[in-house]
């Protein structure tokens, strides 16, 4: 039986919301027996054209019947875009307990504007996040975060996120099987968990020197092991205090707090999305004990590890492929 997919477009919509999750479905249909109808609607039908000026035909919204998935993708006039009122209330009525709801990066501006995000958690691209909470102050906005699951209804950052989405329904309907099939096919990572942040430390840092690049990968790849300015140093092949004068002007901090935001960065998803006990996972990213992780967590974000994995647990539709079991310490 094959589960019926609509992509709603809109002028100047970004061919990446659509061409990445429509990739991934289509891949499913390619080597595992045609599990999804994919069909790609409109407001009012016929072509669309997107942000880069390449034409689509599609289907009128109100003509395509049975939508068990609608995918609403995003692009830079999305925001700014009111839905007509037949499609507000087609996505309203689509909006039931047997049927799920989606959107990529802006696209959750046209779901809250139907009213589908009122009183859920949801994300869209961190450039977007703070407009979309105050224009619609009902949505719980979390800007930090690749998809969320509330309910019925889907919500994703920008872009690349939208495959990420994508892989996660696949997951979702037919396993993670099939969801690492297509993910290996598509030459992704499988998938980044929904909890894991939308901007790496690594992007924030930015630094300019390949010294200092190379420093931070091997950090990265080593947050198990002890990481002494001195062994970032021999990392990057410099002395010392060569190594700390250019790491700071180059990233605008030291390499011990680098590290641990690096090593926050890898405990949260563990921690929100999984059941691994916190002192195993304090261990595993190299804080060495839950007391030291935790002040770590208050001092950046203003809770601890529990408060945080209890908060995750209240909304468990935002980690679909995770269960609640497990000790908290």
């Amino acid at each position: 039986m094959q589960h019926k997919v609509t992509f709603l477009v809109h002028p100047k919509f970004e061919s990446l919301d659509l061409s990445g999750p429509c990739s991934a479905f289509n891949l499913v249909n390619e080597f595992y027996d045609s599990r999804y109808a994919i069909n790609v609607v409109s407001a009012e039908g016929g072509e669309i054209i997107d942000r880069a000026g390449i034409i689509i035909n599609s289907k009128k919204f109100a003509d395509v019947a049975e939508n068990e998935t609608i995918l609403v993708v995003g692009g830079p006039a999305a925001h700014l875009l009111e839905l007509d009122p037949a499609t507000k209330n087609l996505l309203a009525e689509y909006a039931s307990p047997t049927n799920r709801v989606a959107s990529v990066c802006t696209g959750a501006f046209l779901l809250a504007s139907a009213g589908l995000l009122d009183d859920r958690r949801a994300t869209t691209h961190w450039r977007y996040a703070g407009i979309l909470q105050s224009r619609y102050p009902r949505v719980q906005v979390d800007a930090d975060r690749i998809f969320i699951k509330d309910g019925n209804v889907w919500t994703s950052a920008g872009l690349t996120a939208g495959i990420d989405l994508a892989l996660a329904l696949i997951e979702n309907d037919c396993g993670s099987d099939i969801a690492k099939g297509v993910a290996r096919d598509m030459v992704v990572y499988h998938r980044r968990l929904g909890g894991q942040s939308q901007y790496s430390t690594m992007l924030e840092i930015m630094p300019t020197s390949h010294r200092v690049r190379e420093a931070l990968c091997y950090a990265r790849a080593h947050l198990d092991k002890p990481l002494s300015v001195e062994t970032l140093a021999d990392a990057a092949g410099v002395g010392l205090r060569q190594f700390s004068r250019i790491f700071i002007n180059a990233t605008g901090t030291t390499p011990a707090k680098a590290v641990e935001r690096l090593r926050l960065e890898a405990a949260r998803p563990k921690i929100e999305e999984g059941s691994e006990p916190i002192e195993r996972i304090a261990q595993a990213v190299g804080f060495g004990s839950a007391d030291t992780m935790c002040r770590s967590f208050v001092k950046a974000c203003g809770r601890t590890p529990q408060e945080l994995r209890r908060s995750a647990r209240k909304h468990p539709g935002s980690n679909p492929s995770t269960g609640s079991s497990g000790q908290d310490a």
